[in-house]
């Protein structure tokens, strides 16, 4: 079945609020079914719950009534921001997501994730100057020289219109193996720009990475649950979002 057109400000497990502009993701599932790196937490929750994770869906308000509510429901959390981008791109529609942030600007600040699939316009990035948000680059030494090139284009042109972090996953890549001394050394080069979150690679016992053996994984308290992660640091933070230091790169300076 297809996402609901209707927007909702949903509560994650981890206490985090999401106001998703668009469900599904349909770039990111192109080449992969199990989404980016195969581990597409978003693309695994909708095929638990039969979901058409491959095409993207707009999500719009259905009247004032409904903005009202929504404005009301943001200003009642009690969270410091909501977040656009979690169970798809919003780079998928940039006017589209544009449009729905400034119905809602203004109450809590707002953190966009996006792995830019679209580019956004010099227009579009002067119209996003307004508002407070966030931006949230998702990257990765996984991703293509080529992607991994276009993100960090993205990440440091938005720095002149509004506040930008690079959203690292990070792995514990197996330097004794050649693919994974590689990556290790990509990871190290994207870990040395500023305004960096660091985001731990939750795995499957099948993860193509881990079985190949270019990145190494263990099982970590997660939410109260044992994870598979590939963890390279053990400090990268893995619990509640209310804990959390960072808050999605709204803590930075």
């Amino acid at each position: 079945m297809q996402y609901s057109t209707v927007i909702s400000l949903l509560r994650n497990a981890r206490g985090i609020y999401d106001l998703d502009t668009i469900k599904g993701c349909s770039k990111g599932v192109a080449s992969d079914i199990g989404g980016c790196y195969g581990e597409c937490y978003a693309a695994k929750y909708a095929r638990r719950y039969g979901y058409e994770f491959n095409k993207s869906i707009l999500r719009n308000f259905i009247d004032i009534n409904h903005i009202t509510k929504i404005r009301e429901n943001i200003f009642n959390i009690n969270m410091p921001f909501i977040r656009i981008g979690v169970s798809g791109d919003p780079s998928e529609n940039w006017e589209h997501t544009i449009k729905i942030i400034n119905l809602v600007f203004g109450i809590k600040e707002i953190v966009v994730i996006t792995k830019h699939w679209n580019e956004m316009s010099f227009a579009l990035l002067k119209k996003i100057s307004k508002f407070n948000v966030c931006f949230n680059t998702s990257i990765s030494a996984l991703d293509s020289p080529e992607l991994i090139k276009h993100r960090l284009l993205q990440y440091s042109k938005i720095k002149d219109f509004c506040r930008s972090c690079l959203r690292i996953v990070t792995c514990n890549f197996n330097t004794q193996n050649l693919q994974g001394m590689y990556l290790n050394e990509v990871q190290n080069y994207l870990l040395l720009n500023d305004n960096i979150i660091d985001t731990v690679l939750r795995i499957s016992n099948n993860n193509f990475y881990f079985k190949s053996g270019v990145i190494k994984a263990d099982y970590y308290n997660f939410m109260s649950k044992n994870t598979l992660m590939s963890k390279h640091n053990n400090k990268v933070f893995t619990g509640y979002c209310v804990d959390c230091l960072e808050l999605c790169g709204i803590n930075f300076n």
